[in-house]
């Protein structure tokens, strides 16, 4: 299925795409696809109802209205960095042994399509083409990548947008550089796992201002998005409907020589295979 929420900033209603002009309304059987929805195995509890639904052309329409983020704002955001050969080397780092962890405060979270702001004092303001992989259960020390697999709820573009000097240059916490307001654009669906092949050999692309900036693929990750789940759950408790974005491929702005970061004005339009595109205008500082 491919879960979306549509609607105004603060009520977005539930819905499943059905494919690109219609979808099925399921505000009726979810409040909103959020940790008590996930967590109460949602998504298989309105499955045979949306089929039916699909079936008997129950649907509706698209008709302009704003996509929001897939899911509500995340208990948390987690991050991994450096979790591609080429992009560490671009930016003068080696690959790490482990995953590098840090995180996004919750509230950068965003609609696919909605504004992203320059935020003050900002000079390296750049953009990060990611994988996202949504909690679907309550997980802690998983024993394998299959159990990984099945706390899974599903699969989401999102935009890790990140302002490089707050993140390297004041005092080493990368959150401090990644979690200004509009810093995570997510969507426009959460697809779920029965629907993505192979999730570890996904195209992924992104362009500022028509320029393409970004081409690579999942396939390239170096530590995949089941061993990151895993190996998380080690460390903390993933609750429902959290949020872990997987790293980027080459071509981000800091690692262009010379560098390039967004200005206002830009449009950034990126996307992976089969989770669907994003686009995106800047907007100077408040």
């Amino acid at each position: 299925m491919y879960l979306m929420r549509i609607g105004n900033v603060g009520s977005e209603k539930p819905v499943v795409r059905i494919d690109d002009g219609t979808y099925v309304d399921v505000s009726d059987l979810a409040t909103d696809f959020d940790e008590r929805f996930f967590g109460s195995g949602g998504i298989d509890r309105i499955r045979p109802t949306v089929e039916q639904r699909a079936t008997a052309g129950q649907v509706s329409r698209f008709a302009g209205e704003r996509i929001g983020a897939p899911f509500a704002r995340p208990h948390q955001i987690l991050c991994i960095g450096l979790n591609y050969s080429d992009h560490a080397a671009e930016t003068g780092q080696t690959v790490p042994d482990e995953p590098i962890l840090f995180t996004k405060s919750p509230n950068t979270l965003i609609g696919p399509n909605d504004d992203v702001r320059i935020p003050r004092g900002s000079t390296k303001t750049d953009w990060e083409v990611e994988l996202g992989i949504v909690i679907g259960k309550r997980a802690s020390y998983l024993d394998s990548p299959d159990e990984a697999r099945a706390a899974i709820a599903g699969f989401v573009v999102v935009n890790d947008v990140s302002e490089r000097a707050f993140q390297m240059e004041r005092s080493g916490q990368w959150s401090k550089g990644k979690s200004a307001e509009t810093f995570n654009p997510a969507g426009p669906w959460l697809v779920t796992p029965d629907e993505i092949a192979d999730v570890n050999s996904l195209g992924m692309w992104l362009d500022v201002s028509g320029v393409r900036r970004q081409t690579g693929s999942t396939a390239t990750m170096v530590f995949d998005a089941y061993f990151i789940v895993q190996y998380l759950s080690q460390f903390l408790v993933l609750e429902p409907g959290d949020l872990i974005n997987t790293g980027t491929p080459p071509g981000v702005g800091i690692g262009c020589k010379p560098p390039v970061f967004l200005q206002p004005g830009d449009v950034m339009e990126l996307g992976i295979d089969g989770l669907g595109a994003q686009r995106q205008n800047v907007l100077a500082p408040r």
